[in-house]
């Protein structure tokens, strides 16, 4: 068993601590919270030990689970690492690309195994029409939230639509050639919605929406490749798989045939099976099997960066037009 740790018991810390307690390959220790009331709340409420030190927890575990402001990421993360703990660390990576780097570096230093909190990737919904993708050209991807204060204090790029960015990176690997953004702060101090543009080396086009101040929730991806247009709804967990294949008569009295430059083709739907899981649970348990095996992480830190450094390019580009017009 993994002796592990958790830094920071706030709302998403505690889910953390519930779910690594059930997690067979890991053994929680313990966590630590720099707020005292609320660390012998969370103490009294789970059952486990509040570490009084960041640096006492450190002495007593083999890997830490970074839940913490981003803006702490980076001093939380240079402390474990130099003292050789595998770290899991939420999006995004830090609150800064060079801090980032950073991380980066020391963590290859350190020969210790990093992993980035990019939950989408175990969203069961995504697991299952990652399958049927194949060099998809266009990507769009819709990831709206009705209003919620908390998350305010970054730009929805960093709250939000880096989870698609992610995404995005890893469905289509290729070098980005070109970014376009636009965006608006509406009830926050930061901005609330924002649209992103990826044009890729490969020819592949991204186009993402992520807002907070939206009326209905919404997390969805479409996506357009040869033959083939992919839904996955990533909030209710459904896909929906709509391809064509050349036939050379309508032999079906219930098909949808359609006549191309290229001949007959049908076309034909599939929702494959969404097999649930606990995603948070999931990838928490995949850092555990990554240290106890000696494998990747299923989402790297070199791939957390990636992410970051694109978020980065769009939040910079919409800065810089709001200061243009005010």
């Amino acid at each position: 068993m993994i002796k592990i740790g958790v830094i920071g018991a706030g709302h998403l810390g505690k889910i953390h601590i519930k779910l690594l307690k059930e997690i067979e390959e890991a053994n929680l220790i313990g966590f630590y919270d720099i707020d005292t009331e609320n660390a012998k709340k969370v103490e009294n409420e789970f059952g486990i030990k509040s570490f009084k030190t960041l640096d006492e927890l450190l002495n007593k575990v083999d890997a830490v689970d970074i839940v913490t402001p981003t803006t702490t990421h980076f001093e939380i993360a240079k402390q474990a690492i130099k003292k050789q703990k595998h770290i899991f660390i939420e999006k995004p990576v830090a609150a800064s690309t060079e801090e980032a780097e950073q991380i980066v570096k020391l963590s290859y230093e350190a020969d210790i195994k990093a992993q980035v909190g990019h939950v989408e990737r175990f969203n069961p919904a995504f697991l299952t029409v990652k399958e049927y993708i194949d060099k998809p050209m266009f990507i769009e991807i819709h990831r709206l939230a009705q209003f919620n204060p908390r998350g305010t204090d970054v730009s929805v790029v960093y709250d939000l639509m880096i989870h698609d960015i992610d995404l995005t990176l890893t469905i289509t690997n290729s070098r980005i050639k070109r970014i376009s953004s636009s965006g608006v702060a509406v009830v926050s101090d930061t901005v609330d919605i924002a649209n992103a543009r990826i044009e890729f080396d490969n020819g592949a086009v991204a186009n993402l929406t992520a807002s907070r101040i939206s009326l209905k929730k919404m997390r969805k991806m479409r996506m357009f490749q040869k033959n083939a247009y992919l839904v996955a709804d990533l909030l209710d967990k459904k896909v929906e798989i709509i391809k064509m294949k050349d036939v050379e008569k309508e032999d079906n009295p219930f098909g949808i045939y359609i006549d191309t430059p290229k001949g007959k083709k049908q076309i034909y739907y599939t929702n494959p099976e969404v097999k649930e899981n606990n995603a948070i649970k999931e990838e928490l348990t995949e850092f555990c099997n990554a240290i106890k095996y000696d494998k990747k992480t299923p989402v790297t830190i070199d791939e957390g960066y990636s992410a970051l450094k694109v978020a980065d390019e769009i939040d910079k580009q919409i800065r810089k037009t709001e200061i243009s017009l005010g």
